[in-house]
């Protein structure tokens, strides 16, 4: 995956998921769950590359930013709770799909806090 075309073809396979496009700059998408409207993953383009930001369990996050380089604490985002993914072709497809559906269960929880 290295695609923001595949990424988002890829949140699609979720239950309950809408691609959006909050800010004016079309080059920010957010995946959204209908139910919660709580965003799962930005995909973003920075520094040549796709970026996605992704909700991680903090018993995790480590572990990804360790095992791979293109794994950083999520760029403008809670760095205690989210992960940036560099799209450069170094971290699996595989690691990918499992870190977004990481995300997509954590923020399909039903008991948002305000």
């Amino acid at each position: 995956m290295t695609t923001r075309e595949q990424i988002i073809e890829y949140c699609l396979t979720f239950s309950g998921v809408f691609e959006d496009y909050p800010f004016r700059d079309p080059g920010w998408t957010c995946m959204r769950i209908r139910k919660t409207n709580r965003i799962f993953a930005w995909i973003y383009e920075r520094q040549g590359h796709i970026w996605v930001n992704v909700k991680c369990d903090p018993q995790w996050r480590d572990f990804w930013r360790k095992t791979y380089t293109s794994v950083l604490p999520g760029y403008h985002m809670n760095k205690e709770h989210w992960n940036s993914i560099i799209l450069d072709g170094t971290v699996p497809e595989g690691e990918i799909q499992r870190m977004i559906a990481e995300s997509y269960d954590l923020c399909n929880k039903t008991n948002k806090r305000l």
